[in-house]
């Protein structure tokens, strides 16, 4: 079955991307940015929820003041790639605070971890008590991020619009 694509014009990319900087924006605020009357830009913020666009709202921390000096990422090997061992792993993984983010790859190790923590030893803990632990890990390897030259959370948007081809899985076309 094939959906109705849905064309996102300057107005809607505009309201995305506002709300992508700032997601405690107050609707009269975001209206005046889009230049719309407070009614249309609601009515077009629930539209854009209701395609699942927006995936949650969040507030982002400072994680230094919060003690959380440690940025490390982390290559994951297990034993073997079948489904119940990369599952158990997924699972595993999804109960670690620390972990905050965790992809499935190709290449030289299976998964990639980015992990924050207070100290070497917070580290050392993790990894002996908590990592390796987890059954089927083979090898693991972490590389400590000296400096952060780059971070965001906002996706880049076409400010001319784009057409979604299928809002159930976000597949678009960039034209």
């Amino acid at each position: 079955m094939t959906s109705v694509p849905k064309r996102l014009d300057r107005i809607d990319i505009g309201i995305l991307s506002e709300l992508q900087q700032n997601a405690r924006i107050t609707n009269a605020e975001l209206a005046r940015a889009v230049n719309l009357s407070p009614t249309p830009c609601f009515n077009r913020v629930r539209a854009l929820e209701n395609l699942g666009l927006v995936k949650q709202q969040v507030t982002l921390l400072n994680p230094e003041p919060l003690g959380l000096r440690i940025n490390v990422f982390i290559q994951v090997s297990l034993e073997k790639q079948v489904e119940d061992a990369l599952q158990r792993f997924e699972q595993a993984i999804a109960e670690q605070p620390e972990v905050m983010e965790c992809y499935l790859m190709s290449g030289d190790a299976d998964y990639l971890l980015r992990v924050v923590m207070p100290d070497i030893k917070a580290l050392e803990r993790f990894i002996l008590e908590r990592l390796t632990t987890i059954p089927g890990v083979s090898n693991i390897r972490s590389s400590f991020a000296l400096k952060q030259v780059r971070y965001k959370t906002a996706l880049p948007l076409p400010s001319s619009g784009l057409t979604l081809i299928d809002a159930d899985d976000a597949s678009t076309d960039w034209r």
